[in-house]
C-alpha cells in the first residue's frame, strides 16, 4: 500500500525501528521522536525527505524518509524505505572513557542536568 504520507507512529513500526506501534506511540509521547527537528506527536504525518530522529537506549537514530509504507513488511523492504545517517555507536573502549552519574547518586540538580546535557551534545540551546 503506497501512499504520500503515512503517521509517524505507525511509519516507524512498519520500518521495523519500534517491535510494537504502541512502542512507538509511547516513543512519540514521551518526546524521543523528532520530525525535521520539532517534537513529533504519533498522528503527525511525515513524507518523503523528512528528518526522524529517535532516541532508542540513550543514543540517537536519524533516518531520511525515502519512501513511505504503512504495513510491516520484512526487513529487506523495510531497509529500503529510509536511509540511516546515524552517528556510529562507540566502541566499547570509547565507552569506558565516558564519564556516568554513580547509580544512587540522587537526582541531579538543574546546573548539573544542565552540564551533561552539554556534554553529551543535546544542548538545546
Amino acid at each position: 500500500m503506497a501512499s504520500d504520507t503515512a503517521r509517524v507512529d505507525s511509519w516507524l513500526w512498519a520500518v521495523r525501528v519500534f517491535k510494537t506501534r504502541s512502542a512507538a506511540t509511547a516513543a512519540c509521547r514521551s518526546g524521543h521522536v523528532k520530525v525535521n527537528g520539532e517534537r513529533a506527536k504519533a498522528a503527525q504525518t511525515i513524507k518523503a525527505g523528512d528528518e526522524v530522529r529517535i532516541r532508542v537506549s540513550g543514543f540517537d537514530r536519524i533516518l531520511t524518509v525515502t519512501g513511505i509504507i504503512v504495513k510491516r513488511v520484512g526487513a529487506a523492504v523495510a531497509v529500503e524505505a529510509y536511509i540511516d545517517t546515524s552517528p556510529p555507536l562507540p566502541t566499547p573502549e570509547e565507552a569506558a572513557l565516558v564519564p556516568f552519574r554513580d547509580r544512587g547518586a540522587g537526582r541531579p540538580t538543574k546546573r548539573e542536568r544542565r552540564e551533561i546535557e552539554k556534554l553529551l551534545g543535546r544542548d538545546e540551546r
